[in-house]
């Protein structure tokens, strides 16, 4: 079943206007993309949330504008940074058959064996630019680390080939690895001395006697 949603065009842009829609539980929004203007919209948050869930954060939508219908992404929105309230959502209009940039995140899966021997688990990517059709574009890439030992590491290469789309990363760039414990510095005290008196006390009173 597609996943709609029902948006109405918007022409008053104050802050105030803007507010009062959220607070009435809507959601300002634009939609631009190819071969169609930049047009500014709004959508019921409970829509357009029950939508995004059943489809994923990279999913295709269709945005139904006073009859007219247009398949979108979500390219980017804004949130709150207290409440996390979505306050504006980017949607970009797409052909089912034309490729887009974009980017995924990854999800580590599992309890990496080498994190059980004591290592420390590295994540220094935490999202993957890819090209793709919007159909072909994953809520997320899932990378399973279960078997990842000490001193072993995941690379763009080693899981660039289970997907069709492109991938633009360097196929020996580490998505994850397994870091040694860390090993306790040890502390060569030398000999025991009164505390507070420096080694060459004695030395420096013979020269200021000379």
């Amino acid at each position: 079943m597609e996943a709609m949603i029902q948006a109405k065009e918007r022409t008053n842009f104050q802050r105030s206007v803007l507010n009062a829609l959220r607070e009435s539980g809507q959601i300002p929004a634009v939609v631009y993309g190819k071969n169609i203007s930049s047009t500014p919209i709004v959508v019921q948050k409970s829509d357009f949330l029950k939508e995004i869930r059943e489809v994923g954060r990279n999913g295709v939508l269709s945005v139904n504008l006073d009859g007219s219908k247009q398949k979108v992404v979500v390219r980017n929105y804004q949130d709150d940074p207290l409440t996390k309230e979505i306050l504006h959502i980017d949607f970009l209009a797409v052909d089912a058959n034309t490729e887009i940039n974009t980017n995924v995140r990854i999800n580590l899966t599992g309890e990496a064996e080498g994190v059980k021997d004591g290592g420390v688990l590295q994540q220094p990517m935490f999202e993957l630019a890819i090209t793709a059709k919007p159909d072909q574009i994953p809520e997320a890439i899932e990378v399973d680390v279960t078997n990842l030992k000490v001193g072993e590491t995941v690379t763009v290469g080693e899981i660039s080939s289970k997907y069709q789309f492109q991938i633009h990363h360097e196929a020996d760039e580490v998505i994850a690895s397994i870091l040694p414990p860390k090993q306790e510095e040890e502390i060569s005290t030398g000999e025991e001395q009164e505390p507070g008196i420096p080694d060459n006390l004695e030395g420096r009173e013979e020269q200021e006697e000379v």
